[in-house]
C-alpha cells in the first residue's frame, strides 16, 4: 500500500507558519512543482549555513540529510550545492529559514 504524502506547495506553507511562529523566519528562494517537487532547505545560523535535503532512510521514513556536509559552509559553497541539486532536478524547491542553532523549525529526522 502507498504511503499518502502532503503536496509539496501545502508542506511549503506549512512549515514556513511553524517557522513564524517560532521566530525563525523562512522564505521561499525558489518554488518548485506545487505536487510532488522535492525540497531543500538553507539553514542561516550564526555560525554559517548548512542544507538539508530529502531522503528516504533504510526502513523508508522520511528524513533530512545535512547535504552540505557536517560543518557550516559559507553562502558560496550553500549556493553551489544548490544549484548542483536544482541542475538534475529542476522541480525543486528551495526554503530558507533564519536558524541560530542550526536546527530547522520543523520535526526533523536528521541523518
Amino acid at each position: 500500500m502507498a504511503e499518502a504524502r502532503v503536496k509539496a506547495g501545502l508542506w511549503v506553507q506549512s512549515v514556513l507558519r511553524l517557522g513564524n511562529a517560532a521566530g525563525r523566519y523562512g522564505a521561499v528562494l525558489r518554488r518548485g512543482d506545487a505536487d510532488a517537487g522535492g525540497i531543500l532547505v538553507v539553514l542561516r545560523g550564526r555560525d554559517g549555513l548548512v542544507v538539508l535535503t530529502q531522503v528516504r532512510t533504510s526502513d523508508g521514513e522520511p528524513a533530512w540529510l545535512r547535504g552540505s556536509g557536517a560543518v557550516p559552509v559559507d553562502q558560496a559553497a550553500a549556493d553551489a550545492y544548490v544549484q548542483r541539486q536544482l541542475r538534475t532536478d529542476p522541480d525543486l524547491w528551495v526554503l530558507e529559514f533564519e536558524s541560530p542553532d542550526l536546527q530547522p523549525p520543523f520535526a526533523a529526522k536528521l541523518v
